[in-house]
């Protein structure tokens, strides 16, 4: 599966927008299956940690189905 690193920045339901470093954005939905649930997404949009998503290609969805979110260490620390 393919992973995308960056910061959650909107969150609605179980959708998100993830940004990654060159600022662009990405639309995610989490996958019925994926480890986070909808309530941790909000906290992680507020906190603006950076975070890994490992996703696949959407099937009849607008953007990706995310499989599993990682945060990851802040840079220099």
């Amino acid at each position: 599966m393919a992973t995308m690193d960056g910061r959650i920045t909107l969150v609605q339901e179980s959708r998100f927008q993830l940004t990654d470093e060159a600022g662009v954005s990405h639309l995610f939905t989490l996958s019925p299956w994926c480890a986070a649930e909808p309530a941790q997404l909000r906290p992680l949009a507020h906190s603006q940690a950076p975070v890994r998503v490992t996703y696949k290609a959407g099937v009849d969805v607008i953007g990706q189905v995310a499989q599993r979110i990682d945060v990851q260490a802040e840079a220099g620390r």
